[in-house]
């Protein structure tokens, strides 16, 4: 058991984060101070009804990581350690289901796809990703998946939930190859510039994923779509500007609404789901680092310790600068909208309307809300919470087929 981990989860349940971070390797340290880590911790229990204990950590067998059991009054999650040979954390995130393995979704048919391992880019950002295909001759329509804000793998994993995996198997079930890929902050967290933006997190990797898939026979070249989930598919229009080639956009739980007043919105909401002085605090220091990102004074050089969420101020800068529903405007290919009427990170109130004002009058564009699904499009009923996040699910298949018919029935223009 490496004793960093035990320390850690020590200070955890004191809630002594500076403390924390003295045990952090010096590149965990320059990515998240002790700030950050007090309001993501604050955000995840809140989320779950406030913390009822933070159990001794349980060491992974043959590795150097540790898990650290959170118990919460609705729930709980697993905060995941790596330690180097220094003793020191080198890796660090929060599980919301820990252990729990991933299932196939009863509409996936194994018999009807394969798959293998490709590489997306060239040079030292290049990631590992997944190609899977329908049997049979084809061509056929594909899509590259783009997983949301995060360090995500391929998958979009989070505890027992695959939510890009399920779309991946669902839809090749359904005879359209899918092209899924590890983001380069997934697979190369210490490779990345001081000054790397959200255009340098989702632009090269998906043109490139898209050259791929072009070059694949099995495949329809001018049918090669993108599905971007939360903030991929805020990325993808984006993304299609810059490779005009491709032929359509699918956007799961969008959004418009710019991110660091989004990022409030949800703070407050958490902060009613448990209230007390460290929800009050994680939304008094997110109000103030969302004003520095609204500043029209904000420079490259502001420290990201006073913005939201950790990222840095180029960061923020460009993604000030990105209208994700102007820049869809100016695209001409097909586009898919879908939102799920209980998710309260991306809503039908906040974001939808973006979407639907940008593009109005476009008989190419289809918009429509599943009332009963939360943010991953997951089923259920009530208001959404992070604590459903942790239950282990499968994105709805009425989502899935409604993908696939639209990817496998429209033409290109």
């Amino acid at each position: 058991m490496p004793e960093a981990a035990r320390r850690f989860a020590a200070l955890l349940r004191a809630e002594q984060f500076e403390e924390s971070v003295e045990l952090f390797a010096p590149p965990l340290r320059a990515a998240v101070s002790g700030e950050q880590l007090r309001l993501a911790w604050a955000a995840e229990v809140a989320g779950r009804g406030g913390c009822a204990a933070v159990e001794e950590p349980v060491a992974e067998a043959g590795s150097a990581r540790a898990r650290i059991p959170v118990v919460c009054a609705e729930g709980g999650f697993t905060v995941v350690t790596s330690a180097g040979a220094d003793g020191l954390l080198q890796g660090l995130r929060f599980d919301a289901q820990g252990g729990a393995a991933w299932e196939p979704p009863g509409y996936v048919d194994e018999d009807r796809f394969t798959e293998c391992d490709v590489v997306v880019g060239t040079g030292p950002l290049a990631v590992p990703g997944t190609l899977t295909l329908p049997r049979g001759e084809g061509p056929w329509p594909a899509v590259v998946l783009l997983s949301g804000g995060g360090a995500f793998d391929r998958d979009e994993s989070s505890g027992a939930n695959k939510p890009l995996k399920d779309l991946a198997w669902g839809l090749a079930s359904r005879q359209v190859a899918v092209l899924r890929f590890d983001k380069v902050t997934f697979a190369h967290p210490d490779r990345l510039r001081p000054d790397f933006t959200m255009a340098d997190e989702y632009v090269p990797h998906a043109v490139a994923a898209v050259r791929l898939l072009r070059q694949r026979p099995e495949v329809a070249p001018d049918r090669i779509h993108l599905l971007g989930h939360s903030m991929g598919g805020k990325a993808a229009p984006r993304i299609a500007a810059a490779d005009p080639s491709i032929a359509g956009l699918v956007m799961l739980a969008a959004d418009t609404q710019p991110m660091h007043e989004a990022a409030v919105r949800v703070a407050r909401h958490l902060a009613r789901l448990a209230p007390g002085p460290a929800a009050d605090a994680m939304v008094a220091t997110l109000v103030r680092q969302a004003a520095a990102v609204a500043d029209p004074g904000l420079t490259p050089d502001a420290p990201p310790e006073s913005l939201p969420l950790g990222f840095s101020a180029s960061y923020w800068l460009d993604l000030r600068g990105y209208d994700p529903a102007a820049a869809a405007a100016g695209l001409e290919c097909p586009m898919l909208i879908l939102q799920g009427g209980r998710d309260y990170q991306v809503t039908v109130a906040d974001d939808l309307p973006g979407w639907r004002r940008a593009l109005a009058g476009r008989p190419e564009v289809s918009v429509r809300v599943h009332e009963h699904l939360d943010h991953l499009f997951f089923a259920g009923s009530g208001p959404s919470t992070p604590a459903d996040y942790a239950r282990p699910g499968h994105v709805d298949p009425a989502v899935v087929d409604e993908v696939a018919s639209w990817l496998t029935r429209h033409e290109t223009p």
